[in-house]
């Protein structure tokens, strides 16, 4: 479905990152893997440090991947840099955390954002896709985190939901660009959660519960393919029901 397809796949590394590198490279598209990490296992790609709080950082990204290919035809955020602070629960959440986490999600999913439209207004078309959440669509189930030490942080909701209008507001500027941004909202990810908030979040869901991050690449090589190319300022949903 994506033959010929010059596709940066960025935060690559992470573990949706890595399983939407591994589908697109299924689907026969040439991937790059931009990321501030290594991958901790072997992805048959190339790699190139990226940093998306960085503005040189992803010119040079881009000016490197569209000499050497002669084009992009996509860029996919899927970065989640984090302070250490992030996951603190409500009001153990200190104003300067916020702040940084908010800075380097949403600034850097502004920044990828910015640089790419420009590159891609210059091509002539592109298309943007940005990882969101289902936190960015509804407000937390706070029930799922009975009897656990885990919560949804504060941040996380604020910045999935910017990074949904944010693209709408992008796909709206860049009419009549033939550029296209859109944004996926997965579910929970499957990632060593104990037992009783797995069972709680299932609760909430329709079939599955929580999600693998394979689970996710079919919407993703949807909005990388021909067949979604008029499909603009949406966020795909993929969560087994739990926005319901």
């Amino acid at each position: 479905m994506l033959k010929d397809k010059v596709v940066i796949i960025i935060g690559g590394s992470g573990l949706i990152g890595k399983a939407f590198v591994k589908s697109a490279m299924q689907n026969h598209a040439t991937v790059i893997n931009a990321d501030i990490n290594q991958p901790n296992t072997k992805l048959d790609c190339e790699f190139i440090h990226t940093d998306i709080t960085n503005k040189s950082s992803l010119d040079n990204l881009i000016e490197l991947i569209s000499q050497k290919y002669g084009k992009i035809d996509a860029v996919v955020n899927s970065a989640y840099p984090r302070t250490k602070s992030f996951s603190n629960h409500f009001f153990d959440v200190e104003y300067e955390d916020f702040c940084t986490n908010t800075n380097l999600q949403l600034g850097g999913a502004f920044l990828v954002m910015q640089r790419f439209a420009k590159f891609f207004k210059s091509q002539g078309y592109g298309n943007i896709i940005t990882l969101s959440s289902i936190q960015g669509v509804v407000a937390p189930k706070f029930q799922t985190y009975k009897n656990t030490q885990m919560s949804s942080p504060v941040a996380y909701s604020a910045i999935k939901s910017g990074v949904i209008h944010l693209s709408r507001y992008l796909a709206k500027y860049l009419k009549g660009n033939n550029i296209r941004v859109n944004c996926i909202s997965p579910g929970g990810i499957l990632d060593n959660q104990n037992e009783i908030f797995l069972s709680q979040y299932k609760d909430v869901c329709l079939n599955k519960g929580m999600l693998d991050p394979d689970d996710i690449c079919g919407a993703l090589i949807f909005l990388l393919s021909d067949y979604s190319q008029f499909i603009n300022g949406q966020n795909i949903i993929v969560d087994d029901g739990f926005c319901l």
